[in-house]
């Protein structure tokens, strides 16, 4: 890819193999070096390309992302040479291989919960439940999940695809969700990571690109992770939170990817039974019963309307 003014124009591809590349030293791999001064950090191209077994005209053209012809061989020689892991290696995949848009492909529409997913999170009353599009904004959630991640905000928000919340958007530009997390920092980079990833797999999506352009540019913190490339998706583990209404919650997540295969997630939070954070828990999903709101999916099977 080439820039108007004749400069080669890095790719996505061509990113991600640097940085990688960028992370190991010759002597991590086995390499010998002479006391030459290196004018890149870890790996040459020609470094990877001799680890690989592929040749570094080749080489250079891949990571120039002018070869879209690539081998299942050769990238998992080359995920073997950068010692990528599982989420790296698909991810891998993913730049060197892009799938194209169909002929005709129709404007890109608003997504939608199935009704019976729906249902099924509005019957979770103790349970905080969202789930999240491709994009990472907000599909539906029960009244625990809006009162446990985004209690200051409209409710039934993710009925309207216009105003439905973004969780990536609320963590980087959000004042009060901010404060939510205490560990900040280690979220954000979960956050980057999950949108590199989706990123990589549906590079066609217009609206994906639109969140990671607005963030890169308002806010300095998100950009600077994601020049970074980082890569990964993480499906289980524990985040804790400093919620306004009930303190401290460590709480245990799973992020169960729904089975049409469209991107979406349910995230489900629990306590461990007989903790503090159960305790609070409790307390949100009183305080959510009080609103008095209850999700239109409790109903006929109501979709949300596009705006």
């Amino acid at each position: 890819m080439v820039s108007s003014a004749g400069a080669e124009k890095p790719s996505e591809l061509g990113e991600f193999l640097r940085t990688r590349r960028a992370r190991l030293r010759p002597e991590d791999v086995g390499l010998t070096t002479y006391g030459s001064r290196r004018r890149v950090p870890g790996l040459r191209r020609e470094e990877l390309s001799q680890l690989a077994g592929v040749s570094i005209t080749y080489y250079t053209r891949l990571e120039q992302g002018q070869s879209r012809n690539v081998s299942d061989e050769v990238l998992d020689a080359i995920a073997r040479a950068l010692r990528l892991d599982g989420d790296e290696h698909a991810h891998l995949r993913n730049l060197a291989r892009p799938g194209r848009p169909a002929k005709g492909r129709p404007a890109e529409r608003f997504e939608r919960v199935r009704p019976a997913v729906g249902r099924l999170i509005a019957a979770m009353a103790d349970v905080p439940a969202v789930v999240v599009g491709l994009r990472n904004e907000v599909l539906a959630w029960n009244p625990l999940g809006h009162a446990l991640l985004a209690g200051h905000l409209d409710a039934a928000a993710p009925d309207s695809p216009s105003a439905r919340p973004n969780l990536s958007r609320l963590l980087f530009l959000d004042a009060r969700t901010r404060e939510l997390y205490p560990c900040w920092e280690t979220e954000a980079r979960a956050q980057v990571a999950f949108l590199r990833l989706a990123a990589g797999r549906h590079q066609e999506d217009r609206q994906l690109a639109e969140v990671i352009g607005e963030l890169s540019m308002k806010s300095a913190e998100f950009a600077a992770l994601w020049s970074r490339h980082p890569v990964h998706d993480c499906l289980f583990g524990t985040k804790e939170f400093h919620h306004p209404v009930v303190g401290d919650l460590a709480l245990d997540f799973e992020a169960l990817p729904l089975p049409e295969a469209s991107g979406h997630r349910m995230l489900l939070f629990s306590a461990v039974p007989g903790s503090s954070s159960e305790a609070g828990l409790r307390l949100l999903a009183a305080s959510a019963a009080a609103s008095g709101w209850a999700p239109g999916w409790t109903s006929a099977g109501r979709e949300p309307v596009e705006d």
